[in-house]
C-alpha cells in the first residue's frame, strides 16, 4: 500500500469538474484507490463518493493505493490533487 497526504489548491475546491477528472484517471489503473479527510474514507473511483467528502481549497486529503501500479498511481493522482484546474 502506497500512502501519500496533498493539499488541494484548486480555488473551487474539489467540485464536479476536477472529480471527474480524477476517476477517469483511478480507473484506468488496476489497484485501490481511496480518499480520506476528517477521518473519512471513501473510494476514489466514485465520483459521488468523493464529492460527500466536500473537499476545499487548501483541505488535505489522504490518497492511499494498494495493488498494480500502486506507486505509479499515488504519484499520478496525488498531482490531480493538487492540479489547480480552468474554470
Amino acid at each position: 500500500m502506497a500512502t501519500g497526504t496533498f493539499t488541494v489548491l484548486n480555488p473551487s475546491g474539489f467540485h464536479a469538474r476536477p472529480t471527474k477528472v480524477f476517476v477517469q484517471a483511478a480507473t484506468a489503473f488496476q489497484c485501490k484507490v481511496s480518499l480520506s479527510k476528517n477521518g473519512k474514507k471513501v473510494n476514489g473511483k466514485s465520483s459521488l463518493s468523493i464529492l460527500t467528502l466536500g473537499i476545499a481549497v487548501n483541505d488535505e486529503v489522504i490518497l492511499e493505493t494498494d495493488g498494480d501500479q500502486e506507486e505509479k498511481a499515488l504519484q499520478e493522482l496525488g498531482a490531480l490533487l493538487t492540479k489547480i484546474y480552468e474554470e
